[in-house]
């Protein structure tokens, strides 16, 4: 979204997260946002929090996926409008698109709207709704809605004008834990394919395969040719990539070698 905004509009700066131990090795690394902007000579500002005290110095600021709380204080300081992956007020909270793919939706879009004290609460000021195809995934749904939200941040930016929120629709989209990751191959085909297409390719889906613990990257229904060699099937899906534990992501043919070895 960064540097689709950026080839488009002026951006005077980049609020982020402060650079954070990574990896295996823990070394200080920079969030992804922070690269772009020093490759495209955008100033970057990294503060631990915010508080009253913290420049505004900008008209609009644009948030998207921040993950701190916003002062109310800082709130009147500028027009700040937040960059949200559903159709609010359906998916409030912290993993829209997530829960949008487990609960089955076959639509979804970008909301922006102003920001304000209650939880994606704020009035609208565009919207746009797309079909979600029926083997989409997150990382497939997270692309297009960036495509859509800086169109759209174009349009409301020179002249905003917001319509309240709907009061009725209202559904939360709560942060995404450890039970959520755990497939259960016992469930409806339909649930357990939706759990893997909403973890996917950014978290992954947790299951036993063969024996052995997995992250499932990738599945589809099986065909009438699943389970010809070199195939699992699993819960009515055909896996498609896996990832045992310690080990890189692989073909189902790669990890039915490993098995047999």
């Amino acid at each position: 979204m960064l540097e689709r905004l950026a080839a488009r509009c002026p951006v005077a700066w980049l609020l982020t997260r402060p650079d954070r131990p990574q990896g295996r090795g823990r070394k200080l690394g920079a969030p992804p946002a922070k690269l772009v902007a020093e490759r495209l000579g955008i100033e970057v500002r990294q503060p631990e929090r915010l508080d009253a005290h913290t420049p505004v110095d900008a008209d609009v600021v644009v948030v998207c996926a921040y993950g701190l709380l916003v002062p109310t204080d800082l709130l009147g300081q500028a027009l700040w409008l937040n960059v949200h992956p559903s159709l609010l007020p359906r998916w409030r909270g912290a993993a829209p698109v997530e829960r949008g793919l487990l609960a089955g939706d076959t639509e979804t879009g970008v909301t922006i709207h102003e920001t304000v004290e209650a939880l994606d609460a704020g009035p609208i000021a565009a919207q746009r709704a797309f079909p979600v195809g029926p083997h989409d995934d997150a990382g497939v749904i997270y692309a297009r809605s960036a495509e859509l939200a800086v169109e759209l941040l174009l349009d409301v930016i020179p002249e905003p004008r917001f319509t309240p929120q709907a009061a009725e629709g209202v559904t939360y989209a709560a942060k995404l834990g450890p039970a959520d990751r755990e497939i259960d191959w016992s469930e409806p085909t339909v649930v357990t394919f939706n759990r893997i297409r909403a973890l996917s390719p950014h978290i992954g889906a947790r299951a036993v395969v063969r024996g052995r613990p997995v992250t499932v990257w990738s599945a589809r229904p099986a065909g009438p040719d699943a389970g010809r060699p070199g195939t699992i099937v699993e819960g009515g899906l055909e896996l498609l990539e896996l990832q045992p534990d310690g080990k890189r992501r692989m073909s189902a043919e790669e990890f039915l070698r490993g098995v047999r070895a």
